[in-house]
């Protein structure tokens, strides 16, 4: 909205999906660009909240059919010579670094924004994380909105009642509390190359990362940027027996989470591809 994303006129992908995709001239290699951070999760849970912050960034990159090679920052927090805040800095950096160490990502660079304050209080606490990653092909890019009616729609991952920090607590209810939702790393970089094979070799035909509102908004995301309907079914959505709550399923926003799109005639194979990793059949579009 406030950028001419036609500068230089090497935009592959508009505004609108998951990552910026640049065409790198006279090759036919792209650059696939995300920034993310939920300043809500880093309040309540500074290590954790940049962790996700990372690991959603490269699930950005990754629905846009991209390799996560590199990491860059930019840390807002306020002032420093406060104990919580310094606090939170240090635990924030950590988060990062080790979610990177993980992934094997190199940070090449960062910035540091201290005492944002207004009237002696501090922002949350905000490490906003940008990762690049590589398109080998141009060809095999992927966006996040629904493509043809009567595909099917899936979702990738495990769903847990994590309402900690979530949009729905803010709308609804104006709050900012509970427990972030967890991250384990090793179930976050499986579900990532799986859906990273199964762009490569065109067994989807949309995704999306499941973060911010949960399957509802990511679903509607997918909806509004295709142009199309779509009849959803969570009754596939395993849960605890504490609950058969469904707003809990819809907003929980549980991280390590992909929405894609799969054709009748790629299902079976889809399938075939799953190995272990927690799929659902939810819905169709229409």
């Amino acid at each position: 909205e406030q950028y001419d994303h036609m500068v230089r006129l090497n935009t592959l992908v508009l505004p609108g999906s998951d990552a910026a995709v640049l065409r790198i001239k006279d090759t036919k290699k792209a650059v696939a660009i995300s920034v993310d951070c939920n300043s809500r999760i880093c309040y309540l849970d500074p290590y954790e909240g940049a962790a996700i912050a990372v690991a959603e960034s490269c699930r950005n990159v990754v629905c846009s059919g991209a390799t996560p090679i590199g990491v860059t920052n930019c840390l807002n927090f306020g002032n420093p010579e406060q104990t919580e805040i310094m606090w939170q800095f240090e635990q924030a950096v950590k988060g990062i670094g080790d979610t990177c160490l993980f992934f094997d990502i190199p940070v090449v660079s960062g910035n540091v924004s201290l005492y944002n304050e207004t009237k002696g209080e501090a922002i949350f606490p905000t490490p906003t994380v940008a990762v690049v990653g590589l398109i080998e092909d141009q060809k095999k890019i992927m966006t996040q909105g629904f493509k043809k009616p009567g595909h099917r729609i899936g979702l990738i991952g495990f769903t847990l009642e994590e309402l900690g920090g979530s949009e729905y607590l803010k709308v609804l209810f104006d709050k900012t509390e509970g427990k972030a939702p967890a991250l384990d790393r090793k179930n976050e970089k499986q579900v990532q190359e799986f859906c990273l094979e199964l762009i490569q070799k065109g067994l989807i035909q949309s995704a999306h990362d499941c973060s911010e509102g949960g399957i509802g908004v990511a679903c509607a995301e997918m909806a509004f940027a295709g142009g199309f309907g779509m009849d959803l079914d969570l009754s596939n959505v395993p849960r605890s027996n504490q609950t058969n709550a469904d707003d809990l399923i819809m907003f929980s926003e549980s991280n390590s989470r992909f929405i894609v799109e799969i054709s009748p005639e790629n299902q079976t194979e889809f399938e075939n591809k799953l190995n272990g990793v927690a799929f659902n059949r939810i819905g169709q579009v229409t």
